[in-house]
């Protein structure tokens, strides 16, 4: 028997954007929850770029903020620059992006933990975990410095940290899951010796730099764009421009765009061979699409120059965040790159960059709701699965830290679909495709894209959120009245006619025909670059309504033909997912499928037949032979 010094219904192991999710999603359930991590300084810390957001990305933080999550929420506390990217495509595919204050980002995180009741933070480094006998049954864990405590399940989420190692040139290599902080050995050592397979991927981030060092007249300054934009559907509306938490939307800052052009490139072509990754220091694989500078000059050679940002890391810092410069080289090397570019000749640098391997489980060891097939009770999230990004670890918490409070509540897990979340198509890639790069997300990904939008998270899970009981009072109340906010702006578009006078201003400047009669408001909003706030404001009626609620309804008016098909589409997915598969099936003897699919599903061993219609290397003949071979299971134990 284990003496703890305390139990919980759930331990989560890590603070960063996983962590911090997965905590709060299992204590929102009403689960006992610990979140354990090596400094409670460093919660939510954002350890590369300060930024939340971006293509297919802001959809992700407002799914998670959706399903009560907090990264949308911190956000909002913390941005000091946003941008809606893709605005020239439409307001279908727009994604929100926002870079942030990172001390006010971890501070915010660190609070809103803080205020979630059922929820204690221990600062620690967990050592191993604590199994039954046979070791297929989490128990609790045990940190570094013997302190024990009792858990059902655990969630993992060690970012970098399992047998994390620095490199900056060939020459220095270090142990560590974060520059000035320690990396996981113990623990990692313990998972391998369970018998999981483990692989390595590598990571990096640029150099940072002196503000006041920086020459910007020769810099394009990029301003925020800002309209009192919230990531969070939570605060009160009309909205308030402060929380309990602190103040929302702080001063925004300017960043600024220069490039790296033929001297800087140059000088890497030059240095190749002293960096950590072409120098032969690092084998594993990094992220195809957030290369290092040295990827870019070598895969791009005749590209004549290369675009940076530069980033404000916060309101308190000179510290410049310089995107786009990722690199291993050696620091001299660093130092020689950055004056080489137009407005840092005399740039002083802070920090240098670094490349980062550390260990991820190939994620088809897990099962849909993120626990590991050989392990009751055990789950994993974030990079610990092979992906890479903020956005994409904080979805893989909230679904993690869901199934782990709803595993110990006795309730069933949830598997968000892929029609219904970006959230989903992550998480069903992951386990049923399984990685072999570092995994970031991209609107191409989603079969769905126009109907899984960032405008209509809130109502596409919201119905899961309340069913789960994740809301309090007050946030009942906000959903109810966004709820109603839509069915009125909708009932007004349709209800409301406007007159050829009216509509003239409005269609004469885009140059659309005129109208001849008077019509419903719904009827003209259906017209390309027609908004439906201009022909409300046209005709005196929906002004207290919720802006959200307005471009909502505009889009589906607009686009109603592509998303009834796509619509279409989900619904037979969603009867695919229906067809279960007992998890019983012995596979390797249904001698109607091909050998490659035998060993697909005997390896991922999948819960639906639509899971199933996504495994690389399933044909469909192999589909419709496997719907047979179920029936005639089902029928043996009918029999037996």
């Amino acid at each position: 028997m284990h003496s703890f010094e305390s139990s919980f219904d759930v331990i989560v192991i890590g603070g960063g954007h996983a962590g911090t999710e997965a905590a709060v999603a299992a204590a929102r359930l009403g689960a006992s929850v610990a979140l354990i991590t090596s400094a409670l300084e460093t919660i939510g810390q954002m350890s590369c770029n300060p930024a939340i957001g971006g293509v297919a990305k802001g959809t992700v933080v407002r799914e998670v903020d959706a399903l009560g999550g907090i990264m949308g929420r911190a956000t909002d506390l913390a941005s000091l620059q946003f941008r809606m990217l893709n605005r020239s495509k439409g307001p279908a595919v727009w994604s929100p992006r926002a870079q942030c204050d990172r001390g006010l980002y971890r501070r915010a995180a660190r609070s809103l933990i803080e205020e979630q009741p059922n929820l204690q933070t221990i600062q620690g480094t967990v050592a191993r975990l604590i199994m039954d006998e046979a070791g297929a049954a989490i128990r609790g864990a045990e940190t570094l410095e013997g302190r024990k405590f009792g858990a059902r399940c655990v969630v993992i989420t060690a970012g970098t940290f399992l047998r994390g190692r620095i490199h900056i040139g060939t020459e220095m290599s270090l142990s560590g899951g974060r520059a000035g902080e320690s990396a996981t050995t113990h623990l990692a050592e313990q998972l391998e010796r369970a018998g999981l397979t483990v692989e390595r991927f590598k990571t990096g981030t640029p150099p940072r730099i002196d503000g006041r060092s920086v020459d910007f007249s020769q810099l394009q300054v990029q301003e925020s764009e800002i309209d009192q934009f919230d990531y969070s559907w939570s605060h009160f509306w009309p909205v308030p421009r402060s929380t309990a938490s602190g103040t929302r939307n702080p001063t925004q800052l300017p960043c600024w765009i220069t490039y790296l052009g033929a001297p800087g490139k140059q000088i890497i072509a030059d240095n190749i061979g002293k960096s950590a990754m072409y120098g032969g220091a690092i084998s594993a694989r990094g992220p195809r699409y957030c290369p290092s500078v040295e990827d870019k000059i070598l895969r791009f050679p005749d590209a004549e120059r290369h675009q940076i940002f530069l980033e404000p890391e916060g309101h308190d810092t000179s510290e410049l965040y310089v995107n786009g410069l990722s690199t291993s080289l050696p620091a001299d090397v660093q130092v020689e790159i950055l004056h080489s570019i137009p407005g840092l000749e005399r740039a002083r640098m802070n920090r240098a960059g670094y490349a980062i391997e550390y260990d991820y489980y190939p994620p088809t060891q897990l099962d849909p709701s993120l626990q590991v097939k050989a392990i009751n009770g055990l789950y994993f999230a974030g990079q610990i699965n092979g992906t890479t990004g903020y956005e994409e670890a904080a979805g893989q918490g909230v679904v993690a830290g869901l199934n782990a409070g709803l595993a110990c509540t006795g309730r069933d897990p949830i598997v968000l679909g892929r029609h219904t979340s970006y959230i989903g198509v992550l998480i069903d890639d992951l386990v049923t495709r399984g990685v072999d790069e570092p995994y970031r997300l991209f609107t191409s990904r989603s079969e769905f894209r126009l109907t899984v939008r960032q405008d209509n998270a809130i109502e596409r899970l919201a119905l899961i959120a309340l069913e789960l009981g994740l809301y309090d009072e007050r946030e009942r109340q906000v959903v109810e009245r966004r709820f109603a906010a839509d069915r009125e702006t909708r009932r007004l578009a349709e209800e409301t006619s406007i007159r050829p006078d009216q509509a003239a201003p409005i269609l004469s400047g885009i140059d659309s025909n005129a109208l001849v009669h008077s019509v419903k408001i719904a009827e003209v909003a259906r017209r390309q670059n027609v908004s439906l706030a201009s022909l409300f404001a046209a005709v005196g009626v929906g002004q207290d309504l919720d802006p959200a609620a307005v471009l909502s309804t505009e889009l589906e008016i607009k686009y109603a033909g592509y998303f009834d098909r796509e619509r279409i589409q989900a619904d037979k997915i969603k009867r695919m997912g229906e067809f279960s598969l007992p998890g019983d099936l012995d596979y390797a003897r249904m001698a109607s499928l091909t050998l490659e699919a035998r060993h697909k599903l005997t390896a991922i061993r999948p819960r639906s037949l639509a899971q199933v219609s996504r495994i690389p290397g399933v044909s469909p003949n192999d589909i419709q032979n496997l719907v047979i071979e179920v029936e005639r299971h089902h029928k043996r134990g009918v029999t037996s």
